[in-house]
């Protein structure tokens, strides 16, 4: 006879997965500057200039861009039009960071840490001090904004130079590999980073909003800040330090003054006057030491059962007395009789 598996079996998988780390756990090991990313670092950082010095000096790149221009993506494949608005949204600081720090804080609370918030924040602030300084200070104007066909259009009061869309989905969605417990899940959630980083940049040239050369920039800075972050590990960990020590000091100090009796202020008197003390009724004094009162016992009476007690009837009349009230069988007075 064949069973059907139970239909709660699965859930109850997820929420013991869930349920299995309750404390910081010890086998997730910080990244560090090792050898293999500082050359990462260094051949990353020698393409970013690569970009810069290609646009600035109106090489073959800044023609690829114009081209690019010309061809107009979004006129060439209008159909997914509607489907890039919406995923170019991945790109964007406010949702992604929000959608990233709900998670991160999760991670946060369940594993008693706070590095994966305090990782996400050191990240955005690198993004936003070197690529907001790259951009005003090259001052590139976009595509829809150019000026002069063929120019670089630097130094025009632009900010499209780097990508922002794309460096900041390097960076957010980056950070959820660099934190990864596993290198499994590293590895499947960088892979899935650089694809979504990816289609980002595309978007953008896809849109009209960005150059070519913008969206190769861009990638590059994000990169950039990922393979850095291990600099910033020892600022971290001394930062969570301070939080947890302060959170301490605070809980001790709110402990402390739960306890303490509040001082009671006391109420000045007036002064009597003598016209008052002679007007006052004299007080009995009362001692101090009250006497004892002697407990009285009496004797118990013989108990009779209820059929055995005779019956007690009232005498009398139980009616209360009322002047108006005439008796029965007695005749009435005669009214006086007015009239004319």
């Amino acid at each position: 006879m064949r069973t059907e598996p139970k239909p709660t079996r699965r859930p109850d998988r997820v929420f013991a997965r869930l349920d299995r780390e309750p404390e910081r756990p010890a086998h997730i090991d910080v990244p560090r500057m090792s050898r293999h990313r500082v050359v990462l670092f260094s051949a990353t950082l020698a393409f970013y200039l690569a970009i810069v010095w290609a646009v600035v000096t109106t090489s073959w790149l800044v023609r690829l861009d114009w081209q690019v221009m010309f061809f107009r993506p979004y006129q060439q494949w209008s159909g997914i039009h509607w489907f890039v608005d919406y995923y170019v949204v991945l790109g964007q600081r406010g949702p992604t960071a929000v959608m990233v720090a709900a998670w991160l804080g999760w991670r946060s609370w369940r594993q008693h840490t706070l590095r994966p918030l305090l990782t996400l924040g050191a990240s955005l602030l690198l993004l936003n001090i070197t690529v907001g300084a790259a951009k005003y200070g090259m001052g590139r104007l976009g595509p829809h904004y150019a000026t002069v066909i063929g120019s670089n259009e630097m130094g025009l009061g632009g900010d499209i130079f780097p990508s922002g869309h794309t460096a900041n989905a390097v960076v957010t969605w980056g950070i959820l590999a660099y934190l990864a417990s596993t290198p499994r899940a590293r590895r499947w959630l960088s892979a899935t980073s650089a694809v979504t980083s990816l289609g980002v940049g595309m978007a953008t040239v896809y849109l009209g909003t960005h150059w070519l050369s913008d969206v190769l920039l861009g990638w590059a800075a994000g990169l950039l800040i990922l393979l850095a972050l291990p600099w910033c590990e020892p600022t971290i960990a001394r930062a969570e330090a301070a939080l947890f020590d302060l959170r301490d000091r605070w809980r001790s100090r709110r402990g402390s003054t739960a306890h303490v009796p509040i001082p009671v202020t006391p109420v000045a008197l007036k002064p009597r006057t003598a016209a008052a003390e002679q007007t006052a009724p004299a007080r009995e004094p009362v001692s101090s030491a009250h006497s004892p009162r002697t407990p009285v016992h009496r004797t118990p009476a013989p108990h009779t059962a209820r059929s055995e007690r005779p019956p007690v009837t009232p005498a009398g009349n139980r009616r209360p007395p009322h002047p108006e009230r005439v008796p029965r069988g007695a005749a009435p007075a005669a009214r006086p009789v007015t009239g004319g």
